[in-house]
């Protein structure tokens, strides 16, 4: 099973990777230094440090699917 915990939801949006919500500073619909094509790689098993933009903090990426992020840190 998934660990929600640790798992963000994510949206795509012409082409750009959007949370609705940072989990650190809880900045509204942040655009993610990331690109869809680099979902599929994450889903197959490469990992992806992800440096948020608003604030800096940093998560590693573990995992994704077509609505979450799993990463190793606990975001809830």
């Amino acid at each position: 099973m998934i660990p929600f915990n640790q798992a963000w939801p994510y949206d795509i949006v012409m082409n750009d990777v959007y949370i609705q919500e940072c989990p650190f500073c809880q900045t509204a619909n942040v655009l993610l230094p990331i690109r869809p094509k680099e979902l599929a790689t994450i889903h197959n098993g490469k990992k992806k440090l992800l440096v948020f933009p608003c604030c800096s903090n940093r998560v590693t990426l573990l995992d994704s699917d077509s609505d979450y992020l799993l990463t190793d840190t606990v975001l809830r």
